[in-house]
């Protein structure tokens, strides 16, 4: 298919080189390549920036890196599609170490579409490794080209170029075909390869995303991971990006030149025995990847349905572990980088397509993980597997992110169901609960850019204020059901019964999503953390913990996805703690410094805190932007209410009610007085376990204690919030 109509060779004599740079390949050092590419598309240039000491010792790598990068390249009313907003990509000292599982990830940053905060979003894939590999701790892109390019970033020759794309499909799974084919020189040469695209619903969205590919020498296909969330892809194809291309031969785990390589295997031989022995006898993420997760959300009234209203529902086996078990193809290596014994990245091989521009045509879907089974099908009322395939795939080619679409989808069709809107405002389209069809033709119009689509592209929050202001909708009671936080969509896990992981996404810098803090069953299930003390200890670790991985470039599945035998008689097995060691081998390892698990969480608050501040310079970052949607937090209507009646009637009786006289209306009220009391309190708890404010402002003594005081311009960002809130 990526050659039907062009010949590839044809497409690269047709490629014109606008600008090019040449750079000495010099050996990685100790896991750090010691300088950024920097490009900017105004003006066709090229450069390369030292790395220094200090960026090293404050912001260690990956996502503080790029953050740091960022804060300088933007001014304090930057917009997202101001030329100055970089897009950036780093990868991080211990990213590339490829005989310990889960260490190709990549860090995107920029601001974002959908937020206008600062976000980032981490991939998996061989393009942090092999941008290493080349000479390159991150990559920078400022400016607008006045075409479309592509930028190839060639490792081997030491060279960048900036050429014109000629006529190259739009779509993300021809055109990381295509570009692997024309930048590889021979079929072995193709594992060199990592491309970045995003797709044709990526210009029409707020939430396009990017997809980072390998190459399956199995499978003899080009395969792609996605850096989802918050709308890099929009940012990327505004600058007119085609595609990013990376080359760079022979990357193996000790390309990294690490200090102490003995570490490595120790650490290595550590976790690659345990996924072998254990691992089918725990989650099979080998065999079935996170999709694992979805009969466990239902059974503990976790899984959303219908917009997170409910958290389970009869026909969730439909699409639970056994069914996607049955359907991906077995039996392969299936890590999303080189080495990686964990091998969670399935996919469905042959799959016809039923719909859409490439209906009939059997193509390869990687995927789904939890996320889009839950959010493309029970959230949705869709229970079809194949239903969710189809969705899966068109939104990963047309570079979409699947949980906003998910999100933004069943935020509308709740009003549908509800009455609030008609067909009249959807084009025609029934969207009913299930109707998997209006669904894909909702995903099909954002490609095309056209009708009811261009609506839904944009996102639950501006829906929200478009709804109210252009059809009258009661803005309150979108605001309760509307899930979204800081304007970032909820990722897919029913948080009514879990105060911590409602702070979990409240607080979270970026907006919604479970990759900082995964907290329901300490919280709810287990009750490890019973006291408001208890979650903010939680809510302090668990974050730091999480945004670490994304300073070096790792996954964070081999820590917990997969356990030692005697994890659970451990002093605090959620932390997984002979898993904390293996990390701090990998780090003393790599870079040849000795660290604690202490110093870990040391390196991520630098990292968070100035992410914190970031937000704060761009007029977030307080208490008022920390609460999330009501739905987040307790039933919203009368429906919800009865649904868990029992449930929620009880918890009114310990509080000290007489529920028997009252109305199904006033038990809703007097539960959401409660509740969001009880968030009040937990946010206190959290800003004063973290060193912030009242008002979630990080104090100058905690600035000095990270060594954060030492740049004027967080200072002053800081000493203007802390005036403004009379905290100063």
């Amino acid at each position: 298919m990526a050659t039907t109509f062009i010949p590839v060779d044809v497409l690269k004599a047709h490629h014109r080189v606008l600008a090019e740079y040449e750079y000495e390949v010099r050996p990685v050092e100790r896991g750090y390549a010691n300088r950024t590419l920097h490009i900017n598309l105004d003006t066709m240039t090229i450069e390369e920036r030292p790395v220094t000491q200090q960026m090293k010792e404050v912001f260690t790598g990956g996502r503080g890196f790029a953050l740091w990068l960022a804060w300088n390249a933007t001014k304090d009313d930057t917009q997202w599609d101001d030329p100055e907003n970089p897009l950036i990509i780093a990868n991080g000292p211990i990213c590339g170490t490829l005989s310990y599982a889960g260490t190709g990830k990549s860090t995107v940053v920029t601001i974002s579409p959908l937020t206008g905060l600062i976000v980032d979003s981490n991939v998996g894939g061989m393009f942090g490794p092999l941008l290493k590999g080349a000479g390159f701790d991150a990559v920078e892109i400022t400016g607008k080209a006045d075409r479309d390019v592509i930028i190839f970033i060639d490792g081997e020759e030491g060279k960048v170029t900036i050429e014109q794309a000629w006529l190259e499909t739009p779509y993300a799974h021809i055109l990381a075909e295509i570009l692997t084919e024309m930048y590889a020189e021979n079929e072995g040469d193709k594992r060199s390869i990592s491309v970045v695209a995003a797709g044709p619903g990526a210009k029409h969205s707020r939430y396009g995303m990017l997809n980072f590919s390998w190459y399956d020498p199995k499978r003899k296909k080009v395969r792609y991971k996605q850096a989802a969330r918050g709308g890099t892809g929009t940012v990327f194809v505004d600058k007119r990006i085609k595609a990013i291309v990376v080359r760079k031969r022979g990357w193996n785990t000790f390309s990294n030149n690490p200090a102490k390589p003995e570490l490595i295997k120790k650490a290595s031989r550590r976790i690659n025995k345990e996924i072998w022995e254990l691992d089918d006898k725990q989650n099979q993420m080998r065999k079935v990847g996170t999709p694992y997760l979805v009969s466990i959300m239902n059974d503990y009234d976790l899984l959303p349905v219908h917009n997170w209203q409910y958290g389970s529902h009869p026909e969730a086996p439909k699409i639970s572990k056994p069914v996607w078990m049955s359907l991906f193809t077995q039996g392969v290596p299936d890590g999303c980088h080189y080495g990686c014994q964990l091998s969670c990245s399935h996919g469905v091989d042959n799959f016809l397509l039923r719909t859409g521009p490439f209906k009939g045509h059997r193509v390869l879907v990687d995927g789904p993980e939890y996320e889009n089974a839950a959010g493309l099908g029970a959230n949705l009322g869709i229970f079809d597997p194949m239903a969710v395939l189809e969705l899966n795939f068109y939104c990963d080619t047309y570079g979409i992110d699947t949980i906003s679409f998910g999100a933004s989808m069943a935020f509308v069709m709740e009003l549908y169901q509800r009455g609030m809107l008609t067909r009249e405002h959807t084009g025609g389209l029934d969207l009913t609960w299930g109707n998997w069809e209006a669904v894909l033709e909702v995903l099909h119009q954002i490609a095309r850019g056209e009708g009811f689509g261009l609506i839904v592209a944009q996102g639950v929050r501006w829906m929200k204020k478009f709804f109210h202001e252009v059809y009258g909708l009661d803005l309150d009671f979108m605001n309760d059901i509307g899930m979204e936080a800081k304007g970032m969509e909820y990722s897919f896990y029913v948080t009514k019964e879990s105060l911590a992981q409602q702070g979990g996404y409240g607080i979270a810098n970026k907006g919604a999503q479970h990759d900082e803090a995964w907290l329901i069953f300490m919280d709810m299930v287990n009750n490890q953390i019973p006291t408001f003390e208890d979650k903010a200890e939680a809510l302090h670790y668990f974050p730091m913990w999480r945004t670490w991985f994304s300073l070096h470039g790792l996954c964070k599945l081999p820590w917990n996805d997969i356990e030692p035998a005697d994890n659970a008689f451990q002093p605090e097995p959620h932390k997984v703690p002979e898993h904390v060691e293996n990390y701090c081998m990998l780090h003393e390892g790599v870079t040849g410094i000795p660290v604690t698990g202490d110093d870990l969480i040391f390196q991520s608050e630098k990292v968070y805190n100035l992410q914190r501040i970031f937000n704060i310079r761009r007029g977030s970052g307080l208490r008022e932007h920390d609460r999330p949607p009501y739905r987040s937090m307790g039933p919203v209507t009368v429906e919800e209410y009865e649904s868990r009646r029992d449930r929620y009637d009880k918890q009114l009786k310990e509080l000290g009610y007489d529920v028997a006289g009252m109305t199904t209306e006033e038990k809703i009220a007097a539960l959401r007085k409660h509740r969001e009391a009880e968030y009040e309190k937990l946010l206190d708890a959290v800003y004063q376990r973290r060193g912030w404010t009242k008002e979630g402002i990080p104090t100058l003594e905690t600035l000095k204690r990270l060594g954060l005081d030492q740049f004027p311009d967080v200072v002053r960002v800081v000493e203007e919030a802390l005036a403004r809130t009379g905290a100063a």
